[in-house]
């Protein structure tokens, strides 16, 4: 056990490009855990090891490794940049303590910047920003930090500005200590000089120095006193000020340097120590008593409390998964038996590791605060939590986004097909973000994700990695539906089944509802007067419920935003079961669908293209034949910034057709954004009406 004071949870997080994992290799290697640095274009970094990250030189699955700087131990998770992997930030961010949030120093804040921004508010993640690549043409420290400031609306506070610009670029000055760290670029970065600021730089230095102290003075009452008085501000008051502030989501500390040029990536780590919270620092996570909802419980950091975990992450494996862990009380043993509070299952945890990227340590005990990996859980997935014997307390689950693209997927032998259906499986058991299904109708396998990226990643993961040729279809908009009107049915199964009579009778009233941020979009409560069915049929109804929700009345697309209540049912004492509720649910639930004013939704884009001037009119010109809505356009640097709401299914193609528009120079960045409603004239084209 350790001094949980001097442990450091953090995530590196940021746009796609922004340097996260050349960073992450910079601070492995200078903190002593490897003695040479890999390299993203050259397929050798620590953290991207699987196969086609190397291959494509981009981060697609989050890797948690483990390192000391100064006094502290810092767990750290490399997390992906592109928007189609963004499931792997979100449920990083859950369980991190603080968050390293890297912006390239020309572009400033990008628009995965933006959503990574909003998910570490989501959770109330206390972060710090590293504005990187400063010896890139056009970087601009100050732009960026402007960026930051006004476009995610937050309180960036510089603590270092840069000596030099763009091919100049060779150092920082560090504004607490006043004193200037330079590096000569005759090596890896290892060896650096901290002197005097030479003079022609103080007086900039001098200047923000000064902005430094008013906004730190505005964090602490003790300080602003000093402040207003005009006495220095002592170094160490400053620096815990600022701490609290990070802590109390006040602030922002703002660091800067060029991993790639091996240019102050140590002083970052340093404001890693000093400025992101250790588990102590954080306020108690928020649970529920499991077996009352409404009673809100309280778990702190506390290795001597009751063991409380949340799993948040699953690697799939034929032969045992990996489930990553973040211990928040408690300790865990190797070899101990615990239960899965959610599922009331009993679960086996033989081994637990420490995780080195794709390297295990194994571990014998872990403590609150810990973030590991176990082996041996068999019916546990991401989002569960897990307790010791006689655990009440479940921990709030991570939602993740509604899948927006589809495509058909089948073997090329039809021997393959079990092979398929259980890799398919696994898959789904990684990733929250993945889905399958099998449409009768036409007896097809559909496979939903987040965007072409993802699926073309999964299709190649099931030959490379598990051996299953497949034939793919074209992409397809993966549709939803929804109500527009409230509306309640009943009904009845009263009949022999298997030479058995079933009965039950179910009463269910559905009706629009707008789930917040991160709850998931379809809601079951129970207004039925207590002891009027067995407890068992109540949860028989609700999966009954849930079972008719995944397929709608227009084209069989899932439901989102709809609130389904239980207001009446009735049991026999001898032919009710659970079969019979939940067949009971399903019909109701149809029936009342019928007059709720069923319409069908389709996945709006969040674009952001960057263009030269010169294609800015063709550039918007052809987002409004793609029914786009221009929702901004501005200037960065000398490029032209557009955008835009755009249905998916017009952006099928769109990075061949922005690059034939611009000569290749514009670039983009998608994500989604929301659902809305299908125009009534392409619903039957969609249906297949026309």
């Amino acid at each position: 056990m350790e001094d949980f004071a001097k442990v450091r949870n953090i995530g590196i997080a940021a746009h796609i490009d922004a340097g996260k994992t050349t960073t992450t290799e910079r601070v492995l290697y200078y903190s002593g855990l490897t003695h040479k640095m890999g390299e993203v274009d050259d397929g050798t970094t620590i953290t991207d090891f699987d196969v086609e990250e190397q291959q494509r030189g981009i981060t697609i699955y989050s890797a948690a490794v483990t390192f000391n700087w100064r006094d502290c131990r810092v767990n750290l998770i490399d997390t992906p940049g592109h928007v189609d992997f963004t499931a792997e930030v979100e449920r990083s961010l859950r369980v991190l303590d603080g968050a390293v949030i890297v912006f390239d120093g020309k572009e400033g804040v990008e628009a995965q910047s933006e959503t990574v921004w909003r998910q570490a508010d989501k959770y109330r993640v206390p972060r710090i920003c590293f504005i990187n690549k400063l010896d890139k043409t056009g970087a601009d420290f100050f732009h960026a930090l402007a960026t930051i400031r006004v476009r995610l609306n937050s309180n960036p506070i510089a603590v270092q500005i840069p000596i030099g610009s763009e091919g100049t670029f060779h150092g920082i000055i560090d504004l607490i200590s006043m004193r200037a760290v330079t590096y000569d670029g005759s090596d890896d970065g290892a060896n650096f000089t901290v002197g005097d600021i030479s003079p022609e730089l103080l007086p900039e230095a001098t200047k923000y120095r000064h902005i430094l102290e008013e906004k730190a003075a505005e964090l602490d009452d003790a300080l602003m006193q000093k402040y207003v008085e005009g006495s220095p501000l002592p170094e160490g008051e400053i620096r815990a000020a600022l701490r609290r502030g990070t802590i109390q989501l006040a602030c922002q500390p703002v660091v800067c340097g060029s991993s790639l040029k091996h240019v102050a990536v140590q002083p970052m780590l340093d404001a890693v120590c000093d400025y992101l919270p250790s588990p102590l620092d954080r306020p108690a996570t928020e649970g529920h008593d499991v077996d009352d909802p409404a009673r809100a419980v309280k778990v702190k950091c506390d290795p001597g409390g009751p063991l409380t975990a949340l799993v948040f992450k699953v690697v799939a494996d034929a032969h045992s998964d990996l489930h990553f862990l973040r211990i928040y009380s408690g300790t865990l043993k190797a070899g101990s038996r615990v239960t899965n509070v959610g599922r009331r299952k009993k679960e086996n945890v033989p081994r637990l590791f420490r995780m080195f990227a794709k390297r295990r340590d194994a571990l014998e005990k872990v403590y609150a605060g810990d973030i590991v990996a176990a082996i041996g859980l068999k019916e546990t997935l991401t989002g569960d939590t897990i307790a010791d014997g006689h655990g009440r307390t479940l921990l709030e689950r991570i939602e993740f986004p509604e899948t927006v693209i589809s495509m058909a997927i089948e073997p090329k032998s039809s021997a393959d097909r079990e092979k398929l259906m259980n890799a398919l499986a696994m898959l789904a058991r990684s990733d929250p973000t993945f889905e399958y299904r099998s449409v009768a109708e036409t007896g097809q396998t559909l496979i939903s994700g987040m965007g072409e990226l993802h699926l073309e990643v999964i299709c190649h993961r099931l030959e490379r990695d598990m051996g299953v040729a497949v034939k793919v279809g074209k992409p397809r908009v993966a549709y939803r539906e929804t109500i527009t009107a409230a509306a309640d049915a009943e009904g009845r199964l009263a009949r022999q089944i298997g030479g058995k009579s079933q009965f039950a009778v179910v009463r269910v009233r559905i009706e629009p509802f707008t789930p917040e941020p991160g709850q998931e979009h379809f809601r079951f409560s129970d207004e039925l007067p207590p002891g009027t069915i067995r407890k068992e049929f109540l949860a028989a109804v609700e999966a009954g419920l849930r079972t008719a929700s995944r397929s709608g009345v227009l084209g069989g697309y899932p439901l989102i935003n709809v609130r389904a209540t239980l207001i009446g049912a009735t049991e026999h004492a001898a032919d009710s079961s659970e079969v019979a509720f939940e067949s009971a649910a399903a019909i109701a639930f149809n029936s009342a669908m019928q007059s709720a004013g069923p319409v069908l939704l389709e996945p709006i884009m969040k674009v952001e293209v960057v263009t030269p001037e010169e294609y800015f009119g063709a550039i918007n010109g052809d987002l409004n034949t793609r029914r786009a809505t221009i929702t901004a356009t501005t200037i960065r640097a000398r490029s032209h910034v557009v955008d835009a709401l755009v249905p998916l299914s017009t952006m099928f193609g769109y990075s061949t057709a922005v690059r034939s528009l611009s000569q290749g120079r514009a670039s983009y960045s998608m994500e989604p954004c929301k659902y809305s409603p299908l125009p009534s004239h392409l619903v039957d084209q969609v249906l297949g009406r026309l």
